[in-house]
């Protein structure tokens, strides 16, 4: 496995970055995984890193992007919160992965069965997961009265997150509409490995 240099990076559309992602997941999903040196791939980044993207995902324990993805160290930034949901520090980590590394896109990766989808659906109050779960109900309301179906509301809730970071960073909204960045939302099956862009 390649260690990720500037000129790679640099030369890579986010087009490309994408489909490096998602034939990383059709190699994980069937098990043709690459074998990297990780003690080269220590020492190769040691000094720089040029990690062609960042993606915001869930802390879940079942859904490491490294794995999933069949990526090595130092080729992307995994930025984690539980909900895959947006925030300033969120936007800031982003904006640094893009803008002054240059990541060539941002896939925000919800996953099914979402224990903090769950408890926001469920209406959980509890010390601080309260604010952070109030992130999430943009996309339990947008169901309004209609039965609250776990894996749609956490499909939404990727979506939103996407239009937050459209909405709320300057930075990286101008980025892609230059078309520097792509900003992409995916699901990621915990049952089956799959991963599926959503529109």
């Amino acid at each position: 496995m390649n260690i990720m240099t500037q000129e790679v990076q640099q030369q890579m559309t986010p087009e490309e970055a994408l489909k490096r992602l998602l034939d990383g997941n059709q190699r994980f999903l069937d098990n043709d995984r690459k074998r990297p040196d990780h003690a080269a791939q220590v020492q190769g980044t040691a000094s720089d890193q040029y990690p062609f993207a960042a993606i915001l995902g869930c802390i879940d324990s079942r859904t490491p992007a490294e794995l999933i993805f069949d990526l090595g160290i130092g080729d992307i930034f995994n930025v984690r919160i539980a909900g895959n949901v947006v925030n300033e520090d969120i936007l800031g980590s982003l904006e640094y992965a893009c803008r002054v590394i240059g990541s060539k896109l941002i896939l925000v990766k919800g996953h099914t069965s979402c224990g903090a989808v769950t408890a926001a659906c469920n209406q959980v109050k509890m010390g601080n997961i309260t604010a952070l779960l109030s992130k999430i109900d943009p996309a339990v309301k947008a169901f309004g009265n209609s039965p609250l179906v776990i894996d749609q509301v956490a499909s939404e809730n990727v979506r939103l997150n996407v239009q937050r970071i459209r909405a709320e960073s300057e930075i990286l909204s101008q980025m892609e509409s230059r078309g520097e960045i792509q900003i992409r939302g995916a699901m990621y099956d915990v049952a089956t490995g799959k991963v599926s862009l959503l529109d």
